[in-house]
């Protein structure tokens, strides 16, 4: 009885996850009867590698099924929560691993390596280089951008595509027949369609959704899109890092910021960092945000949005939580302006409505006699020969003068910046 319950707290895509290359469904041009990683597999000469995909393509169950019928140690590591003291510990345990009466090295397995920042990559070049390990790493992103230089010329790249209809098919037929709590229920899947639109070709998002319906229905069930779709879209709670839920949450993100709520901005940016998003899109979000929302009432804001750009890239999870913590709640207690972000929409509007206009003659360069002759640049008063650096001269088209792009916003600092503007170009621009 016990185990039974303790099968029950198992995702079903765990519980029917294959364990040898027979048993594996789909990646054909990878790990078929000729794919390129199939005879490495037989042979059990393992180069490390890099396993790239869209999410639930199987890169996880491939790296289990190498060291399983390679006969190897397995380690396995996640990048959202792992640092280099994790890395060098299992480095260090495999190094035991690897002696004198064993020629086949462990197998570390990396997920969402993309996640590692440089230094943590950097950490595992010693041992891959010395084959301590043999490094296989997940990622859904493009490890040509995403995974530094030295490491990636020392792997090879595989990549998996989503699942075919065919194989999403399979799957479910194994789900029915192979798992022994589906198998005990009176389940008769009379509609497929539902499922494999909703999985979006990702096998683990499909297992979960079968498996939610499954479990929310009282027996005999007759799973049909109508079902489906019910279960999914009033119990199904997820974060897809490329889908509806992404950018909801990223909405919800923001504009906390913009409203100047720091308990709700940690909140979502929690919600992200849970679903494993991506630390350079949060911080990029919050750079955006530090120059449309807050821009000159406090421009501080920006340096910090940046500086914890930076930082994050370099460092990483799980550290990068703090600094994207910090960042989010200092520009959720900044005063506020979208000053900047009006002021150059409006511009691009009306540049799009009058087209080219000429640069006036005595703004124009003048690096030639002829240009000099056609008074290119004619007139031109240089502001620092002038008292307190300024003279009242015209900058704009004449098509358009006297048109007020820049509003000051009503915060402090551009208060200051509106008296600043009265002082010079009250008569022009009406500040």
């Amino acid at each position: 009885m016990f185990r039974y319950f303790y099968k029950m707290n198992i995702p079903l895509a765990e519980r029917i996850r294959p364990h040898t290359l027979e048993g594996f469904i789909g990646q054909g041009h990878i790990v078929g009867k000729k794919g390129t990683l199939t005879s490495h597999i037989k042979k059990g000469i393992i180069p490390s590698l890099i396993l790239w995909g869209p999410p639930g393509t199987g890169k996880t169950t491939l790296a289990h099924i190498i060291a399983h019928e390679s006969k190897r140690p397995f380690y396995a590591l996640s990048a959202i929560n792992s640092g280099v003291k994790d890395i060098r510990a299992i480095i260090d345990k495999a190094k035991q691993d690897t002696g004198l009466f064993t020629t086949k090295n462990p197998i570390l397995f990396i997920d969402e390596i993309h996640r590692f920042s440089k230094s943590q990559q950097d950490s595992l070049l010693g041992a891959v280089e010395k084959g301590w390990v043999t490094l296989i790493g997940a990622t859904t992103e493009n490890p040509s951008f995403e995974v530094i230089p030295a490491l990636l010329s020392r792997c090879q790249v595989y990549v998996l595509n989503s699942f075919s209809q065919n194989d999403l098919e399979l799957l479910l037929q194994r789900a029915l027949t192979d798992d022994s709590l589906i198998a005990s229920k009176d389940v008769d899947l009379q509609e497929s369609e539902a499922l494999l639109h909703l999985s979006g070709g990702d096998a683990r998002k499909l297992l979960n959704i079968f498996e939610l319906v499954v479990n929310s229905e009282k027996e005999p069930i007759k799973i049909t899109n109508e079902l489906v779709l019910k279960n999914a879209q009033s119990n199904l709670a997820r974060y897809d890092k490329t889908g509806e839920q992404h950018y909801d949450i990223i909405s919800a993100f923001i504009k906390s910021i913009r409203g100047s709520d720091p308990n709700a901005s940690v909140y979502w940016l929690a919600r992200m960092i849970v679903g494993g998003e991506d630390v350079k899109f949060i911080a990029r979000r919050m750079l955006i945000l530090a120059s449309e929302d807050i821009g000159n009432a406090n421009p501080t804001a920006l340096v910090m949005a940046n500086n914890t750009f930076q930082a994050v890239s370099s460092i990483g999870y799980p550290e990068a939580r703090i600094i994207l913590s910090q960042c989010a709640i200092y520009l959720a207690n900044s005063p506020k302006s979208n000053s900047s972000y009006t002021a150059i929409d409006d511009a691009i509007s009306l540049v799009k409505k009058t087209g080219d206009l000429p640069v006036p003659l005595h703004l124009r360069n003048a690096p030639t006699k002829l240009m000099k002759e056609l008074d290119y640049g004619k007139n031109y008063q240089y502001a620092h020969s002038f008292k307190n650096n300024f003279i009242n001269q015209e900058f704009l088209p004449e098509d358009i003068l006297y048109t007020k792009f820049y509003k000051p916003g009503a915060n402090k600092r551009e208060e200051d910046f509106r008296a600043f503007l009265k002082k010079r170009w009250k008569e022009l621009y009406g500040y």
